[in-house]
């Protein structure tokens, strides 16, 4: 049976940057990679290469170890930091790469002071 892909976090669906490439220049000029290891960097423009429109992919470790110069902990390793720095979701096998942008809040209509008092009263 096959992989069902799923996106894994919809509020940050990676969209085609203004400069026309994938890989956003964010990831420098917001110093998105400072602190990141070359191997998580690595894993990470892999996944930007093989996902699909969506930032889906869904490689096995066995061929991202066998693609790249990971063995089965160095990979843990890259994707944990991956998952820390906000840069992918991960739920085993499926691999979402993450638009840069936080998600956004849902912006509410301006309170008046009697509102805000009525909620705390509900709230009781």
């Amino acid at each position: 049976m096959g992989v069902v892909k799923r996106v894994l976090c919809r509020e940050r669906l990676r969209k085609v940057p203004a400069q026309f490439n994938w890989v956003d220049h964010r990831l420098v000029q917001d110093r998105r990679i400072c602190g990141v290891s070359a191997q998580a960097l690595a894993l990470y423009l892999f996944l930007v290469t093989v996902a699909d429109a969506e930032g889906l992919s869904y490689y096995s470790d066995f061929t991202i170890s066998r693609l790249l110069p990971l063995d089965g902990p160095a990979l843990e390793r890259a994707r944990h930091e991956l998952t820390a720095a906000q840069l992918i979701a991960y739920q085993k096998p499926l691999y979402q790469v993450l638009a840069l942008d936080p998600p956004r809040q849902e912006l509410r209509e301006p309170q008046t002071i009697g509102q805000i008092l009525q909620g705390l009263e509900r709230a009781r």
